[in-house]
């Protein structure tokens, strides 16, 4: 039991339903879902505290836990049009041409990263991630 801390973000997810709410919407192939990153880079004194921040740091790995998880829910052909072309579409803004590539390669995520006069503990931290954006 108990809260951890750098798992806590908002709105919180109650049930599991929820989540696989989510998964169902963003692998549904429908336009109007796509991703956007809400990366939270609170210290760890800040969410290791009695009144602790809101938020996960998730911008060392966004795309990569993304990609872990279209890939369990088998829908990894649906990540592109999620990732990058359903958002410009949504706001009638051009396409970014640039490409990114993604190899599955599992990589260590460090358990802190220097930030300031602290660290980021970031999500999932000291655990290993299937896919590594090359």
């Amino acid at each position: 039991g108990g809260i951890r801390p750098h798992h806590y973000c908002l709105p919180v997810l109650k049930r599991e339903t929820h989540r696989e709410a989510l998964v169902k919407a963003a692998i549904s192939g429908s336009s109007r879902f796509f991703l956007g990153t809400d990366s939270a880079p609170h210290p760890k004194s800040a969410k290791e505290a009695s009144c602790g921040c809101a938020g996960m740091y998730t911008a060392h790995a966004a795309i990569e836990l993304y990609a872990e998880a279209f890939e369990e829910a088998g829908a990894l052909d649906k990540l592109e049009g999620f990732a990058s072309f359903y958002g410009a579409d949504f706001y009638g803004l051009p396409r970014n041409t640039d490409a990114i590539t993604l190899r599955k390669e599992s990589w260590l995520v460090p358990e802190s990263i220097p930030f300031a006069d602290d660290v980021l503990v970031p999500l999932r931290a000291g655990q290993t991630i299937a896919w590594k954006l090359v």
